[in-house]
């Protein structure tokens, strides 16, 4: 499968991954999604879990003119992952100007997305955290690292689809990874899905309303 599955969209992603986490249903799994195309997936599968949903804020840190090339990534607590890659290669300076604007952006995202101040307590539950696709892995390694801290059960790392680098990378982090396809040849995310439209701040919130998990 070197060149890889390709998903007709999120929603099919998701499906095809709650089937891969269906040992979780019943076990109250906390689905954590990435903003923004991983909270639309993590409801779906949180549904059909019949588990608790919630979103995990960490952003990536984009490289110096290439903004969409992630260098590493931030939490919402202000820590930051840097890349391999990109050690010595950037600038401490440009690595906390980035910070400082990421980091701005996840507490606009948290005002925005939840009612309450902070994540949901994943203390001894199984913790699955939900994105679209791995390119770098930056964001999901930054997530995975963060959520450790509260000592989960198991952590769980569920994508449809992630670059072999990316796989290998977060593979160490989580306690399992459920990835549906890592192709060899690996450019972007949005070549593995025939609709990649993005993700509106709106459809998060909606995502989100009525299913997040207690602390």
């Amino acid at each position: 499968m070197a060149a890889g599955m390709v998903f007709e969209d999120r929603s099919q992603a998701a499906e095809l991954l709650a089937e891969r986490l269906a040992e979780y249903r019943g076990r109250r799994p906390l689905v954590m999604g990435i903003p923004r195309g991983g909270v639309v997936m993590a409801r779906l599968i949180a549904d059909r879990l019949e588990g608790d949903l919630d979103v995990v804020l960490v952003h990536k840190l984009g490289a110096p003119g290439q903004p969409e090339v992630a260098v590493g990534a931030v939490d919402e607590e202000g820590n930051v992952f840097i890349s391999e890659f990109a050690r010595g290669a950037v600038s401490p300076a440009y690595i906390e100007e980035e910070r400082q604007r990421q980091l701005a952006e996840l507490q606009r995202r948290r005002a925005q997305y939840s009612p309450r101040a902070g994540r949901a307590d994943t203390a001894d539950r199984i913790t699955i955290v939900v994105d679209d696709g791995l390119a770098t892995g930056a964001t999901m390694k930054a997530a995975l690292l963060s959520l450790r801290k509260g000592n989960p059960a198991e952590l769980v790392a569920a994508v449809p689809v992630a670059s072999p680098d990316a796989f290998t990378a977060v593979d160490r982090l989580a306690d399992r990874v459920v990835c549906l396809s890592v192709p060899e040849f690996f450019m972007a995310v949005g070549q593995f899905y025939r609709d990649f439209r993005q993700v509106e701040d709106e459809e998060v919130v909606e995502a989100l309303r009525g299913r997040q998990s207690g602390r």
